[in-house]
């Protein structure tokens, strides 16, 4: 892994600084030190027992190669990439080393380094990500200067020839310049916002679908710790006037409450268990769920989750539960999470055609389950729908919708993940996702999986 990622920082040295053309000696020890990495990458495989100590010798090699980026004037474009890679190596090393000293300490702590490694992975991806998107722009506005500046100097040649020939039109010339050179002052700002605009962007993008995970447990949790505090005050009341039956009944309402909060508390716990199970590509084992009640917990959840952020929103709210749907073998909480996407879109296609003002119109979800028996060369299904009574999914934009990055929602509100993951999720459970909208009057994503499992 090590040798991997120094082969990947002295290919981006000799791209980004050009060495070939820029700096050709540093270019010939760049080259070599690919050709030697690779060569003690195949080493690693064929000689196991080389490893610990390729792998030492390849955190030399990156802490050399860092800072030469901090000291060395020459290597200033690629400082950016450094402020990437540092938190990463400096957390593998610190993973390494400890392992290397203390293995039962490392252990005990396995799943914190491996939580902090996962986090400056992100942030090590999110910086690169942001600085070649700032680079193409930066590079694209450097030959936007060119063009104009070519521009410019057309101008000025055709102004010298004019002013031999007519003066007014030599007056009229300089104040087209004028007008050029501002317009260029404004562009070049409006670039720089624009620049500033798109990394904030793409690092809300990268901790959105996070938030979005997280939100609803933990909102329930504050919600319910709110309505403990309340009833606790009661139950002093209660105990002041010696009123022990309703004592009882307020301290069993209570203790129904903490159990709702351990219970949403450990969905959370699971949720970002999840979120790092799912970043090592560690899937999790699939068990018999009852889909009706995993289909109601999540509605339930959206909704309350919703409720939480904006006091204002409402909709009618339909479950639609064949009671012979049963259970199912599937990992519960992918499938939960592909539920909750779709519902949490539903409410969100019916709250923007509420704020659109249409009148008389009242928002409604409709979250459906029905098995369905196995008919000739088709097995038996389960199927799960989340229909609302929105605006729609335009026709242009209809066949986009499971791309990844593809979202029709405002900057910072989505990722563009939410479909795409879960028709990964449920092509992966064998089933299928579809959709059927109607402009103007809301859409149905339906999901239809074996009911006998895979």
């Amino acid at each position: 892994m090590n040798l991997l990622l120094l082969i990947a920082i002295l290919y981006y040295l000799r791209r980004n600084l050009e060495s070939k053309t820029l700096l050709p000696e540093w270019d010939k020890i760049f080259v070599r030190g690919m050709i030697v990495s690779f060569i003690l990458f195949g080493l690693q495989y064929t000689l196991p027992a080389l490893g610990v100590v390729l792998n030492w010798l390849s955190y030399v090699a990156i802490f050399y190669l860092i800072y030469l980026s901090l000291k060395n004037p020459a290597f200033k474009p690629v400082k950016p990439l450094v402020n990437a890679v540092i938190p990463f190596i400096l957390i593998e090393f610190v993973s390494d080393l400890t392992d290397a000293i203390n293995k039962p300490f490392y252990e005990d702590w396995e799943f914190v380094f491996e939580s902090a490694s996962f986090f400056a992975f992100i942030w090590m991806i999110a910086m690169l990500f942001v600085n070649n998107k700032q680079r193409k722009a930066l590079e694209k506005e450097r030959q936007k200067a060119l063009e104009d500046k070519k521009r410019l100097q057309i101008s000025e040649s055709m102004k010298a020839a004019l002013e031999v020939q007519v003066a007014e039109r030599t007056k009229e010339l300089m104040g087209q310049k004028e007008s050029l050179e501002k317009a260029l002052e404004d562009l070049r700002a409006t670039q720089t916002q624009l620049i500033h605009s798109e990394k904030m962007a793409s690092l809300g993008e990268l901790t959105a679908g996070i938030a979005h995970e997280i939100q609803n447990p933990l909102n329930f949790v504050n919600n319910f710790s709110e309505v403990n505090n309340e009833l606790f005050l009661e139950l002093k009341e209660e105990l002041d006037k010696g009123d022990m039956e309703e004592v009882k009944a307020i301290a069993a309402d209570i203790e129904q409450n903490l159990q709702k909060i351990n219970h949403h508390g450990k969905r959370a716990d699971a949720i970002v268990k999840g979120m790092l199970q799912h970043s090592r590509s560690s899937g999790l084992h699939k068990e018999m769920t009852d889909i009706n009640v995993l289909a109601d917990e999540y509605f339930r959840l959206a909704y309350h989750g919703l409720r939480a952020k904006d006091k204002s929103f409402n909709a009618i709210l339909n479950s639609e539960f064949d009671e012979n749907a049963g259970s199912i073998n599937v990992i519960a909480q992918d499938i939960g999470r592909v539920i909750l996407n779709l519902i949490t879109n539903a409410f969100y296609a019916v709250d923007e055609k509420r704020k659109s003002g249409v009148e008389g119109y009242e928002p409604a979800v409709t979250v459906s389950t029905k098995r369905i028996a196995a008919t000739g060369e088709e097995e038996e299904q389960l199927r799960i729908s989340v229909k609302d009574n929105g605006s729609g999914i335009p026709q242009t934009v209809l066949d986009k919708i499971f791309q990844p990055f593809f979202t029709t929602k405002p900057t910072g509100q989505g990722t563009g993940l939410g479909l795409s993951m879960s028709y990964d999720i449920i092509q992966a459970h064998g089933g299928e996702l579809k959709v059927e909208t109607k402009e103007g009057e809301g859409s149905e994503f339906t999901v239809i999986l074996p009911a006998s499992g895979v």
